[in-house]
């Protein structure tokens, strides 16, 4: 009887909690459908719908070079840039505080924690002025600069923790044979915890690729704005908005953040199997 209890106890609480999950799913799927739905469909609205009919117009009326093109092509330039920095400013600072013991170490990372605290909104203020002052207001690469300083101290932190993860015997069979370390970083330490880097990767690109505020803030033409920013052309005056074109813009927007997850996948499952590497 006890056991037949605790069985349906048991089946309770897994039903509540698949429950529970469902309906998460729900709320994160339901937005991701409407945005496939009202792309071909010719009277989309915020309702979640089936089509009456279906259309790609709203693809023909966003894919032109100032609408698309020209933002996306300057997210690429922005993103790409500012991520491939943040790794290799990310991979140099970890490198020394995963390597070499210093009475230093916790509270440059207690530091560097602290950074990641810190509301964008509050230092921009700050930034614009100091931006304006050595004249990288309305430049790409001032915007590339700050896109990778505001990313660096979280990089740093997921760089040094999957650089722990590497043993350093397979640094010092390096030394021994006349390698920098600074050549051991590239040639060993790097390679084996691709899918470490792999990761931050993807989590820089990602968090720039969505960021509204600092270009806004920071660009000043349009012909340099990026896709976060042009996607606001489409909420006009009074309340109209162009759903199936936002829908249709969102769609090709997220491409580029698709296929670079993609491309990496194969890294971000693969493990660092070096249990047997300083073995022998």
């Amino acid at each position: 009887m006890a056991r037949a209890s605790l069985a349906v106890r048991r089946s309770r609480r897994r039903l509540a909690a698949d429950t529970g999950l469902l309906l998460a799913a729900a709320a994160f799927a339901l937005p991701l459908l409407w945005v496939v739905l009202s792309a071909v469909d010719p009277d989309a609205g915020l309702r979640v719908k089936s089509p009456d009919g279906l259309t790609l117009d709203h693809f023909d009326a966003i894919l032109t070079a100032d609408i698309t093109f020209t933002p996306l092509l300057n997210s690429l330039i922005l993103c790409g840039g500012a991520t491939a920095l943040t790794v290799a400013c990310a991979a140099l600072a970890a490198y020394p505080l995963s390597r070499f013991r210093s009475r230093l170490n916790r509270p440059f990372l207690v530091s560097v924690l602290f950074a990641t605290c810190l509301p964008i909104t509050a230092i921009m203020v700050p930034v614009y002025a100091l931006f304006v002052r050595v004249n990288l207001i309305d430049t790409m690469q001032g915007t590339i600069l700050f896109f990778a300083a505001s990313q660096l101290p979280f990089a740093i932190w997921l760089m040094k923790n999957f650089m722990d993860g590497v043993p350093k015997e397979l640094e010092e069979a390096a030394w021994t044979d006349g390698a920098s370390s600074f050549q051991s970083l590239l040639r060993i330490v790097l390679p084996l915890m691709g899918p470490g880097v792999a990761v931050v990767t993807v989590f820089s690109f990602v968090m720039m690729w969505g960021n509204f505020f600092v270009p806004f803030m920071l660009l000043l033409t349009p012909d340099r704005m990026p896709a976060s920013v042009s996607i606001n052309e489409f909420f006009g005056n009074r309340g109209m908005v162009a759903y199936g074109q936002l829908a249709a813009f969102s769609i090709v927007y997220s491409t580029p953040v698709i296929l670079l997850y993609v491309l990496i996948s194969r890294r971000l499952g693969g493990g660092f199997a070096l249990g047997g590497a300083v073995k022998g």
